[in-house]
């Protein structure tokens, strides 16, 4: 089983940033990719960010090109996401994903991921 624990959300002013942190549980950390989604009320839940198991490869989704951007540390098994010139449009409920793979795949489908976290809210206000 794997367990994926988000952190850092909260309320910031339009223009402002934050860093949400994913640390996932076992040994297995280095055979994931990872990936960010976020889900507003009354939305889907869409995708933000994806990186692959090497770490070398990542993609983003158009909305957040240039302001987020995601990295992994293998030693603390944490997946992060760094986000600056937050807009209002950016609140939401975060989540991080995470499934097995291998070398720079990576993934931006909400069905290609396996395990979920529970949710960090970000609200940023205008």
């Amino acid at each position: 089983q794997v367990q994926l624990d988000e952190s850092g959300g909260g309320l910031v002013q339009a223009g402002g940033s934050l860093r949400l942190s994913c640390a996932a549980s076992g040994r297995t950390f280095r055979s994931f990719a990872m990936g960010w989604f976020r889900q507003a009320p009354g939305k889907e839940r869409e995708f933000v960010a994806a990186i692959g198991v090497s770490g070398d490869s990542t993609y983003y989704a158009d909305s957040v090109e240039g302001r987020f951007t995601i990295s992994r540390d293998s030693a603390k098994n944490t997946v992060y996401l760094q986000m600056i010139s937050l807009k209002p449009e950016d609140t939401a409920v975060y989540y991080c994903a995470a499934r097995y793979s291998y070398g720079s795949n990576f993934y931006f489908r909400v069905y290609e991921y396996a395990y979920w976290g529970q949710g960090t809210q970000v609200t940023v206000s205008s």
